[in-house]
């Protein structure tokens, strides 16, 4: 059964009912615990904060995993529905030995998953991430004398906490001056209650959408341009100054601007890049697959930008390493270390807002100063194999292109950037081209495409 089951950096992952259920839970619990116990002292108290998207079957698989980590001597703090960059806040606040979040992020309601996240609020890097994984496929738990079992305790302060460590990166006055206006899709998951509180506190108006956390998901919860029709329907009715969506687990937000267009998550972290920079000079980091046009508005302020494969834990822990002054990735997740080391769409909500009080100007006249590319995404269905013949077959394709293959390959060519790579999360490869125009772009795509056939 955990063959079936996708388990990477970004945790485990599946279908609910099929390859996941309460028991294959609480494995990864006792894997996780085990792990704990075997990196810390011996008799030392650990605890262990536990939250979950709003998913129906949250619930059940956050029981389990509890159950797991509470029968190999670990105490729970049981944060509730939350969202994740909320957990990795809390586990530091908490001075916990880790942290776990109940999610599948933005796949469908079928979907569900457990991430993980050490005491530093990171995901763990690849060879503690194997060692989990390997504990939990032969059920190898931690058993070096009688345990007592782990206490379960409630904690319903977490969304405060989170929101003060947002307001505290930014000037709430000069927002709350301005009176926005702002529509949020929530798409009924984990952000709408905290996500509501934050725009309330910057005076803005906030005109919910899907906010009940029913885990019913009202569109397709990723957050893109075709699932976002409603939202940018309720922008224009309310004369918004901008939209804000947000996926189940609130840590990625796409935007839409106060002409109810959709302007691309990618724009998300470079309008908050672009208020950083605004402020200080220094170093951002993002992944393999974001654009350039991070790159320009760093170099702009005489900064730089530092590349590293797709997935938030290394580009956290390229921030942590260069002391980064802002960072994130191009599907709309913004990392500020102010507040933690997790993407997060209040970070990314507050700076935005940021910017817009800060210049007076509208979302879609920035997007227009920062932009300039037109970048497309293209996932297929692919196991290991199939991505790798891809990349083989691409290379003799474009023999003059730079190459980077330390995530898949990105083939960097003068008119235009290539990245095909297999997704961390699901059984599908994307492929990823931007270019100054859609022709070019769209060009190299199906030169790829043809290839898969």
């Amino acid at each position: 059964m955990a063959s079936e089951l996708i388990i990477t950096v970004s945790g485990l992952r599946g279908i609910v009912g099929e390859n996941l259920t309460p028991a294959v839970a609480a494995d990864y619990g006792c894997a996780f615990a085990s792990f704990l116990h075997s990196s810390s002292e011996a008799d030392a108290e650990l605890n262990v904060c536990l939250g979950r998207d709003s998913r129906p079957s949250g619930k059940s698989l956050a029981d389990a995993v509890t159950s797991g980590l509470a029968s190999m001597g670990i105490n729970v703090i049981d944060l509730g529905i939350v969202t994740t960059p909320t957990v990795g806040i809390m586990v530091k606040h908490l001075n916990c030995a880790g942290g776990v979040i109940i999610t599948a992020s933005h796949n469908p309601s079928q979907y569900n998953g457990i991430k993980l996240l050490l005491d530093n609020a990171m995901a763990p890097p690849p060879d503690v991430a194997e060692h989990i994984k390997i504990c939990f496929e032969i059920r190898d738990f931690f058993s070096e004398g009688p345990l007592e079992p782990g206490k379960v305790s409630v904690n319903n302060k977490s969304d405060d906490v989170h929101i003060a460590k947002v307001l505290d990166i930014v000037d709430s006055k000069a927002i709350a001056e301005k009176h926005f206006t702002v529509v949020l899709d929530s798409v009924n998951g984990a952000g709408a209650r905290p996500g509501g509180k934050l725009l309330t506190q910057l005076g803005c108006k906030v005109i919910p959408l899907n906010s009940e956390p029913t885990g019913l998901f009202a569109h397709p919860p990723e957050p893109t341009a075709e699932n976002l029709i409603g939202l940018c329907d309720a922008v224009k009715k309310a004369g918004a100054d901008v939209g804000f969506a947000q996926d189940p687990d609130a840590d990625r937000l796409a935007i839409v601007d106060e002409t109810a267009s959709y302007i691309g998550e990618e724009y998300t972290l470079a309008l908050a890049a672009k208020l950083v920079f605004s402020q200080k000079t220094g170093v951002a980091a993002t992944n393999l697959s974001t654009s350039r046009m991070l790159d320009d508005i760093a170099a702009a302020a005489g900064g730089q930008v530092i590349r590293t494969p797709v997935g938030e834990a290394n580009v956290a822990m390229a921030m942590l390493e260069n002391n980064c002054i802002i960072g994130g990735e191009g599907n709309g997740g913004v990392i500020d270390l102010r507040v933690g080391p997790v993407r997060d769409s209040l970070v990314a909500m507050a700076l935005v807002l940021q910017l817009l009080a800060r210049t007076g100007s509208t979302v879609s006249k920035l997007a227009a100063e920062i932009g300039g590319y037109y970048m497309t995404k293209h996932k297929i269905p692919a196991d290991s194999n199939k991505v790798k013949s891809l990349i083989e077959a691409a290379m003799k394709l474009f023999p003059d292109a730079r190459l980077n293959t330390s995530d898949g390959c990105r083939f960097d060519l003068p008119d235009v950037w290539l990245h095909i790579r297999p997704s961390n999360t699901e059984p599908i490869m994307r492929i990823i081209a931007e270019a100054k125009d859609k022709q070019t772009a769209q060009r190299y795509i199906d030169a790829v495409l043809k290839l898969t056939k």
